[in-house]
């Protein structure tokens, strides 16, 4: 099977991939949408008439950032509505408060490298985040993306998922010594599956989810890493261009019908069965189907 290619790449940014299509009309909601490569996708969709709604766990940091997208955009539709992703109380009330048809839900909030920490339920805190969190939000949100007939869902993951499959036997890290990337790893092949997942149980209601790995890009997704970065400077990108492959999967008429594949750079990655030398490709254990239906059986049941 040919990949899906695109005219766009590594240095292209959100608001050129996003230039000359018309979004009116469309509803957006973007988690994380406060900070990092979450700001330039709303910023990018808000400027293409999209109406944005910042799902974020800081009012006062939202309204900031949607005050400065109206003011850039002209675009006086973004909205900011509260959501902590590893509270399912949070989660069922953002759920409830939305009315009317959902076009596009990007999952972009994410946290990275933590110390070992777990939820109230006790999930390890970065599966909870990355992964659970945004599985409890989509099925809430099943009706509404339904109702738009032709609705895509956007998961943002990593090249990070290369660093571990998602291990069934024990998520939580209650016999591993916890390690705060394999736990990463394994949040972002989370990710990746869920699309997989989504996909081949939501096309029939015209709902499709892709993955992407947005590239390095300084965020403060690093902050528990003292925020350095570990990549070398040639590699990483601007939050303009880490948001690119978010707004191209959000809008492109090319993946139209199409979903669980994995994407970066705008192109579609080729299946790798070793991790390269080059961090490239996307791993075969994280397009799996089999992976794919236990992970959502597993995330089912998590969630209660």
């Amino acid at each position: 099977m040919t990949g899906i290619t695109s005219m766009f790449g590594f240095h292209s940014t959100a608001a050129e991939v996003a230039r000359g299509i018309d979004f009116s009309g469309k509803r957006v909601i973007i988690t994380g949408g406060a900070s990092g490569i979450g700001v330039e996708t709303a910023r990018a969709l808000a400027g293409i008439g999209a109406e944005v709604t910042l799902a974020v766990r800081d009012l006062a940091a939202g309204a900031r950032v949607a005050a400065d997208i109206s003011a850039t955009t002209g675009n006086s539709t973004i909205q900011i509505r509260q959501l902590e992703l590893t509270d399912p109380v949070s989660i069922k009330q953002f759920v409830a408060s939305w009315t009317g048809p959902l076009h596009v839900l990007i999952n972009n909030a994410g946290i990275m490298a933590t110390p070992e920490l777990r939820t109230a339920a006790g999930w390890e805190l970065q599966f909870a985040t990355n992964h659970l969190g945004h599985f409890a939000l989509a099925q809430g949100l099943h009706g509404a993306l339904a109702a738009a007939e032709q609705a895509r869902i956007v998961a943002v993951s990593s090249a990070a998922h290369r660093l571990s499959p998602v291990v069934f036997d024990d998520l939580n890290f209650a016999f591993r010594r916890y390690d705060p990337w394999l736990a990463y790893g394994q949040s972002k092949t989370a990710n990746v599956l869920f699309a997989v997942g989504a996909t081949a149980r939501w096309a029939q209601d015209g709902i499709t989810a892709n993955a992407l790995n947005p590239g390095a890009i300084a965020t403060n997704l690093q902050r528990h890493i003292g925020g350095r970065m570990i990549t070398p400077p040639e590699s990483r990108k601007t939050c303009e261009q880490g948001a690119a492959t978010s707004v191209w999967l959000a809008t492109s008429s090319v993946l139209a019908g199409v979903g669980g594949r994995f994407f970066v750079d705008c192109q579609e990655a080729p299946r790798v069965d070793r991790r390269p030398a080059d961090f490239g490709g996307v791993a075969a254990y994280a397009l799996d189907p089999a992976n794919a239906d236990r992970l959502w059986e597993e995330s089912l049941r998590c969630i209660g």
